[in-house]
């Protein structure tokens, strides 16, 4: 019967499908068990993507080597290796790809807001965590890929459309954050009949064709739930990053709990939970209430293995004459501080 340093020695030739580099350079053997009465092989594996057609073709592959060799069954788990490996040895194409789509900027982070449903206020975290970004000194763009939703607009008060200039759209610029949305490039808000091909261009357009600059974040307002979108985004931008919202309901984060297994099975790093709507701000007794309930935003962490970023309550921003931006929550207001200190946590994570 095998011992477990030839099966680690059988198995570290095999390479890893996208890395394309060996399980011994990538350090993809993590644990080896062997039952030498039955004959059985267990193996736990990292690769750089899970749950593809790929892995199948591995787990063949790495089955019919253990049987040539004496085992009669071998059993397999596959996890995903850690970020920093894959970053390491990822392809020059994937790393590239991104780079071409912001017209070779290589330096921008990327990161998806995203919720199983709609109603919960993604668009606004977006909007308010690029504003709190940019007020910690970086260059922040959106964009409102939620195409049949588009609302950023609206939100920041952007009366502006934006200029071409040659082959190139200049994004709007609003408090210092580039915008570009598909509410831009649709007459009397009508309504949006493109199907999944024609949103991938769009969504792809956005990318290629706008003249970003250079950016520290560019965010993403996805559509709610798991469809065409957000998968054009896994393939557009394999490092993205997600962020997923939610109401401390706990519905709410039964349902954002799909779009956080989405990013999971597309391999995308989930930064964490913002539950918004946390709870109400008596006036009378200065007490929360909590209107939707409690807990939402904790269970959902726990389900998808992160944390919560941070608890915004119900309230609106101050009303200010001379700007008029009904979603954009003031530097001084309490949800503008919990922002901030969302934001912090994100560029600890992104940036360490």
């Amino acid at each position: 019967m095998l011992t477990k340093e030839e099966v680690i020695e059988l198995l570290n030739p095999v390479k890893d499908p996208f890395l394309h580099i060996t399980l011994e350079e990538s350090g993809g053997i993590i644990e080896v068990s062997i039952k030498e009465d039955k004959k059985h092989i267990s193996v736990k594996v990292g690769i750089s993507k899970i749950n593809t057609g790929e892995q199948m073709q591995m787990q063949q592959e790495i089955v019919g080597i253990l049987k040539r060799n004496g085992a009669n069954t071998v059993g397999l788990r596959f996890e995903q290796l850690p970020e920093e490996v894959i970053r390491k040895y990822q392809p020059a194409a994937e790393q590239t790809q991104e780079a071409s789509l912001m017209g070779g900027n290589t330096n921008t982070n990327f990161i998806a807001v995203a919720s199983g449903k709609g109603g919960v206020g993604k668009s606004t975290v977006t909007v308010n965590l690029a504003m709190a970004l940019m007020r910690l000194g970086k260059k922040v763009g959106i964009i409102d890929a939620d195409i049949y939703g588009f609302s950023v607009p609206d939100m920041m008060g952007i009366e502006n459309r934006p200029l071409v200039r040659g082959k190139k759209i200049i994004p709007v610029e609003r408090f210092g954050v580039k915008v570009i949305s598909m509410g831009f490039f649709v007459e009397d808000n009508s309504p949006i009949i493109w199907r999944g091909p024609m949103l991938g261009k769009m969504l792809n357009s956005f990318f290629s064709e706008v003249e970003w600059g250079d950016l520290d974040y560019l965010l993403l307002d996805l559509p709610p739930g798991t469809g065409d979108i957000a998968m054009d985004v896994h393939e557009l931008l394999p490092s993205c990053k997600e962020i997923i919202v939610t109401t401390p309901h706990p519905t709410a984060a039964f349902v954002a709990a799909r779009a956080g297994q989405m990013a999971i099975k597309t391999n995308h790093e989930i930064l964490g939970v913002v539950e918004n709507m946390s709870y109400f701000v008596s006036e009378k007794t200065g007490e929360k209430e909590y209107v939707f309930g409690q807990g939402g935003g904790g269970k959902l962490a726990e389900v998808l293995k992160t944390k919560v970023l941070g608890h915004l309550q119900l309230g609106q921003p101050y009303m200010e004459e001379d700007i008029f931006a009904p979603s954009v929550y003031q530097e001084d207001h309490p949800n503008g501080k919990e922002y901030h200190k969302i934001a912090a946590k994100v560029i600890a994570q992104m940036e360490e």
